[in-house]
C-alpha cells in the first residue's frame, strides 16, 4: 500500500512527540528493539492479502499463547548486550583454566566485573531466544513467526551455546565457563548476536501488537479479493477517543462515494479519520477498532484534511488545496484501488467559488470506479445536483438545539444536513455580547 507523509500526518499515525498518535496508542512493546520494529511495521503496510493474513495469524497465535511468552529478556538486557560489543576490554582468555580465571579476576578486576555483568545479560538473552524456539516453533506456526524462529534455531544450534541450554541461571555458571562463554560471544558471535537481536525485535513488535489487539478489543478484518475497492464495517470507531461513537460504513461497487455533511463539531472529521485509520491498520496486519470489517486490498490511501498555507513560498491555503487535489487526481487515474479522504473541500476561497470548484471536482472524481471516496463539505447546496449520480451515498451528522444549546449525537444518518449553526455558536460563545459592548 502506498501512503504519503501528508496522509500519515492527517491520520495521526505518528507524532513527533509521540504523545497523541496511533503508534503511541498501540505501542505495548517491551523493548527499544521492539518499538523500532513496530514503527517500521506501521511505516510499511503490506503489499498483498497473503502477507496481511500471515501477519494476522502470527499476531493471533501470539495473543492466544501470550501467557507462555518468555519475559527473561528485558530492555536492560538488550542494552547491555549491545554495549558489550562496543566496550574495550583486556583480552578475555578463550579456554581459561582455574588459574587463568583467577589471574584475570585479580589482575583485570574491573574488566572481570564488566564481563561477568555482561555475560549474565547475554546468557539471559540467549536463554530467552532458546525458550522462544522451544515454545513457539511447531508444525502449524504461522509462516512469518516460523521463518524468524527457524533462523534463530540455526544460530542457537552452535555447540558453544549448549552450556546456556543446560544451565538454569547465569549465576550457576562456573567462573571458567563464564569467561569461556564471554570470549566466544564477544569475539566469535557478534554477527550472529546482531541477527538474534533483529529477530527478537520482530517478535517483540508482534507481541506488542497482540497485547494492543487484546487491550483495545480490536478485531482482525477479512480481506476479500476484488477488482474494485470496497469497505464494509460495523461498529467502526476512532481508536484515539476515550468514549467513541461507532459507525457502520459501506463503500462498494454500487456506491463508492460518500458525500458527508453536518455542522462544525458534529463529527465529520472524526468519522473520516476513523475510516482511514482502520483501513490503514488493516493493511499492516493489525486488528482494527470495529465489531467486524471486511474489505478489498487497497493500493493506497490519500487524504486532503489538514491543508496549510506556505508563507515562505507565498502559497495561499486555496492554492495548496488545489495542488493537493491535482496530485490526487494524477495518482488515482492509474487504475489501482485507492481510498480518498477529503475533509471540507475548498475552505480557502469564497462560498460561490468554493461551490463551483467543489461541484466540478466531485463530478470528476465520482467517475473513477477504481477508487473509494469519503468527502465532507459545508456546502450543502451542491448535494441536490449530485443526487443524479447513483454511486454517491449521502450521509450527515445531525445537530439538535435544546434551549439554545447544541447537542451532538455523532450518529451517522442518511441524507443531507441543512444545519445553519454559525450564528448560534457565535451567540453561545458570547461573541455577540462582546460586540454589543463595543
Amino acid at each position: 500500500m502506498e501512503i504519503d507523509k501528508t496522509t500519515l500526518a492527517d491520520l495521526v499515525i505518528f507524532d513527533k512527540e509521540d504523545e497523541f498518535s496511533v503508534f503511541n496508542k498501540i505501542n505495548l512493546t517491551t523493548t527499544s528493539r521492539g518499538k523500532e520494529q513496530l514503527y517500521f511495521n506501521l511505516q510499511n503496510p503490506l503489499s498483498n492479502i497473503e502477507s496481511i493474513k500471515n501477519i494476522q495469524q502470527t499476531i493471533l497465535g501470539i495473543k492466544s499463547n501470550k501467557n507462555n511468552w518468555p519475559h527473561i529478556i528485558s530492555n536492560g538486557t538488550i542494552m547491555v548486550v549491545e554495549k558489550f560489543f562496543e566496550t574495550q576490554l583486556d583480552p578475555i582468555p578463550s579456554t581459561p583454566s582455574t588459574i587463568q580465571t583467577l589471574n584475570y579476576k585479580i589482575l583485570h578486576s574491573h574488566d572481570f566485573s564488566l564481563v561477568k555483568y555482561s555475560v549474565k545479560h547475554c546468557f539471559d538473552f540467549i536463554k530467552g531466544m532458546q525458550q522462544f524456539v522451544h515454545i513457539f516453533l511447531h508444525a502449524d506456526t504461522p509462516l512469518p513467526l516460523k521463518n524468524e524462529l527457524e533462523k534463530a534455531q540455526k544460530i542457537l544450534a552452535n555447540p558453544q551455546l549448549k552450556v546456556i541450554e543446560e544451565t538454569k541461571l547465569a549465576i550457576d555458571l562456573l567462573p571458567t565457563q563464564m569467561l569461556q562463554l564471554a570470549h566466544f560471544i564477544k569475539y566469535n558471535f557478534k554477527l550472529n548476536m546482531q541477527f538474534l537481536l533483529q529477530i527478537f525485535g520482530k517478535l517483540d513488535a508482534w507481541y506488542g501488537m497482540a497485547l494492543a489487539a487484546e487491550k483495545y478489543n480490536l478485531v482482525f478484518p477479512n480481506f476479500v479479493e476484488s477488482n474494485l475497492p470496497f469497505v464494509e464495517a460495523k461498529g467502526l470507531y476512532h481508536l484515539m477517543l476515550k468514549n467513541p461513537v461507532s459507525y457502520n460504513i459501506l463503500l462498494n461497487q454500487t456506491t463508492n462515494f460518500i458525500f458527508l455533511t453536518g455542522a462544525n463539531m458534529a463529527g465529520k472529521s472524526t468519522f473520516i479519520k476513523a475510516c482511514g485509520i482502520a483501513v490503514y491498520l488493516a493493511h499492516t496486519g493489525m486488528g482494527v477498532p470495529a465489531q467486524n470489517m471486511q474489505l478489498s486490498f487497497f493500493d493506497g490511501i490519500l487524504s486532503n484534511i489538514n491543508v496549510i498555507d506556505n508563507i515562505a513560498k507565498g502559497e495561499s491555503y486555496f492554492y495548496n488545496e488545489v495542488q493537493r487535489i491535482k496530485a490526487t487526481v494524477q495518482k488515482i487515474t492509474n487504475g489501482k484501488k485507492w481510498l480518498i479522504l477529503i475533509d471540507e473541500l475548498f475552505k480557502g476561497t469564497n462560498v460561490q467559488d468554493a461551490m463551483k470548484c467543489s461541484a466540478t471536482v466531485i463530478e470528476g472524481l465520482q467517475k473513477i470506479n477504481t477508487s473509494a471516496f469519503i468527502l465532507s463539505t459545508h456546502l450543502y447546496e451542491i448535494g441536490e445536483e449530485l443526487k443524479k449520480h447513483k454511486n454517491i451515498s449521502f450521509n450527515y451528522f445531525e445537530t439538535a438545539i435544546d434551549d439554545d444549546q447544541l447537542k451532538f449525537s455523532y450518529q451517522l444518518k442518511e441524507g443531507i444536513s441543512n444545519d445553519r449553526l454559525g450564528y448560534l455558536i457565535l451567540k453561545k460563545e458570547g461573541v455577540l455580547e462582546l460586540l454589543e459592548k463595543i
